[in-house]
């Protein structure tokens, strides 16, 4: 007898696809380098492909190999899917499978796991199999030893397309890894890597889930630069989007002339807001598709983090939709019930699976429970973005400084329910697009009001409860919006007070870092008490964090232009109380010798319910940090 045609592929192998179960069907679906054992020649070396199709007539699989005239493919018994081992076959040929549906027509559609595809506009999937040697086991162990809550998180959120315009993975080895290390942030954040065919989409409309996007450069060459990170003690976070996925012709749409991956009924399958369809989370073979999607870059590229992109799109059956658009769920309610439970399955599986990994929920609801356990009835979430936080302190910081009294509540109205989720405070890339206006140009008055403004406001975040994001070019205050069609203006870092933020957030990063009462009780109400919540005719803001071990940090704020000098605030304990960060210093462009010469020293003289006070010097738009070690028993 031959080899097999379907290069060893059989129903059996395809069970845990069809019952939701596989969470690696990468494997099994496909181009695979194969090795198969022929009766008479023995081992016999090629490509076995493998696409699921259950409506299609018939299968072709059109490519370089057979001058794209194409090769019929055969189904395995009783599994919906199509196979064919192509002897000689491998690495870098072009393919794409041709398909007929029930109703006539043709459709060339690009292979849903492939793992490499050519550059838009060209489309043909390539084979592709991974030679790379990682070395970033140190990294990988100690993630796994991990506790993400009570750890520092200082994301630098980027476009890899455009933060240095025209530079490949290779290239963004050694100048992010650079940039990021001197920064100081302790992660990054990738805006979606997966193959895309429409540049200016960001990366948000993919069509290829398996395929990091190939203008940048070859699959392994992303391993390497997410290695070099590690080696460089960077997490790397990326950009996942299983909320939806664009109506391309030769893409996931109406896969075999039906509607495979999405919903047929446009009032369930559609987005109106984006034009594209709405993946059907309650069939079986696309759960397997798209937690296999997130476990596979977890661990086929070491992926430290997925932040799920649009979670409110999905979890809403109503989302931006009028009366009459929207399908009501078995109870008559406008929750996705399969999404739900989809998203706990997810999360659930990669928790257990994964030691050490972290899910990230862009969220912009109440729902509940987001990042509760699922055992508990939650999500299983390990983090939510605070939308709630963010949306509230631009407008603050939009309000001219005369007129922020009326308005303070916003900067403190995040602490009623911080603890309520896990959160990261994020200043994204999405606030920074769309006429919203660069973050220094969301601040009125005068350049010197603005650079002083932007560095209160991140003293602020970095020192408020959560972990901390900011998207690429506000460490430096670009002024221009967000544009994927070109660099970052990097140029402007070496001027007067671009230059003073982007050092600042270097040493604002250190100071993070090395004090654990910014980020060890995040999660805990144990971890921070306001000192005064309600100086709104101040424009002022203090609050004490604390860690687990009893170090305190003491953070005074002052959004109002003038200079408070004589202003005393409540702290837990007397003695001497280091000053460790003054945001208007002369090293970031603020004043020279406009603070409080070090230290200043707590009496026994109660105050704003403490049980000592000092009297302390806060600059005008500015922040100020004090310490105090724990007492030693």
């Amino acid at each position: 007898m031959a080899h097999d045609p379907h290069g060893g592929l059989t129903g059996w192998d395809l069970e845990g696809f069809h019952g939701g179960g596989d969470t690696e069907c990468w494997r099994r679906l496909g181009a695979h380098e194969v090795t198969v054992f022929d009766d008479e020649r023995g081992e016999v070396h090629g490509t076995r492909f493998a696409v699921w199709a259950p409506n299609a007539r018939e299968v072709r699989i059109n490519a370089d190999f057979n001058w794209w005239t194409g090769d019929s493919m055969q189904l395995v018994p009783g599994s919906g899917v199509w196979a064919l081992f192509v002897e000689g076959v491998g690495e870098g040929a072009m393919y794409k499978y041709n398909i007929l549906g029930g109703d006539g027509v043709w459709r060339e559609k690009v292979d849903p796991m492939a793992f490499f595809a050519e550059q838009a506009p060209a489309n043909s999937s390539i084979v592709y199999t991974s030679k790379f040697a990682w070395g970033d086991q140190e990294w990988m162990d100690k993630r796994a030893q991990s506790r993400p809550h009570a750890e520092p998180m200082s994301v630098y959120e980027v476009h890899l397309g455009s933060w240095r315009k025209g530079k490949t993975y290779l290239e963004l080895a050694d100048e992010l890894v650079e940039y990021v290390s001197w920064a100081g942030f302790t992660h990054v954040e990738f805006m979606p890597v997966t193959e895309h065919p429409f540049e200016p989409s960001w990366g948000y409309q993919v069509t290829n889930y398996f395929a990091p996007q190939s203008r940048l450069g070859r699959p392994d060459e992303f391993r390497y630069l997410v290695d070099r990170l590690h080696q460089a003690g960077i997490g790397v976070i990326l950009d996942w989007v299983p909320g939806h996925f664009p109506k391309d012709e030769w893409a996931l749409g109406r896969f075999d002339g039906t509607a495979l991956y999405e919903h047929a009924d446009p009032r369930q399958g559609e987005h109106k807001d984006w034009g594209t369809y709405i993946f059907n989370y309650g069939r079986n073979e696309v759960k397997s598709f798209l937690v296999s999607n997130a476990l596979y870059w977890v661990t086929e590229f070491h992926i430290d983090a997925l932040r799920v992109d649009a979670v409110a799109s999905m979890l809403y059956l109503d989302y931006s939709r009028d009366e009459g658009e929207w399908v009501p769920n078995i109870y008559g309610g406008r929750e996705n019930l399969e999404a739900i439970d989809f998203l706990r399955y997810v999360n659930k599986h990669l928790y257990e699976r994964v030691p050490g990994v972290v899910m990230i929920a862009e969220e912009s609801t109440s729902f509940p429970g987001v990042t509760k356990p699922v055992h508990d009835g939650g999500l299983g979430f390990g983090f939510k973005w605070n939308m709630g936080w963010m949306n509230d302190s631009l407008r603050y910081l939009h309000e001219e400084p005369i007129n922020r009294q009326y308005h303070h509540n916003l900067m403190t109205f995040a602490m009623v329910y911080a603890y309520s989720e896990n959160y990261v405070l994020p200043i994204s890339h999405d606030e920074v697009v769309h006429g919203k206006g660069s973050m220094i140009n969301k601040v009125p008055q005068d350049a010197w009001r603005q650079f002083a403004t932007l560095r209160a406001f991140y003293s602020f975040m970095w020192a408020f409860p959560g972990k901390k994001l900011i998207f690429a070019g506000c460490e430096f205050g670009q002024r221009s919006e967000f544009n994927e069609a070109v660099s970052l203006e990097w140029w402007v870092s070496d001027l007067w007070g671009h230059h003073g933020l982007q050092r600042m957030f270097t040493d604002l990063n250190a100071l993070y870092r090395a004090h654990p009462a910014l980020w060890e009780l995040d999660s805990s109400p144990d971890g921070f008490r306001w000192i005064n919540a309600d100086d709104s005719s101040g424009n002022t803001f203090s609050w004490v964090r604390v860690d687990a071990s009893g170090n305190q940090l003491a953070a005074v704020i002052n959004f109002s232009s003038e200079p408070w000098t004589g202003y005393r605030i409540g702290l837990p304990a007397t003695g001497t109380w280091t000053e460790v960060f003054n945001s208007d210093s002369g090293i970031y462009d603020g004043t020279d010798n406009f603070g409080n010469l070090g230290e200043v020293i707590a009496e026994a003289e109660p105050h704003n319910g403490f049980p000592a006070s000092a009297t302390i010097v806060v600059p005008p738009l500015a922040a100020v940090y004090f310490t105090k070690a724990a007492e030693q028993s």
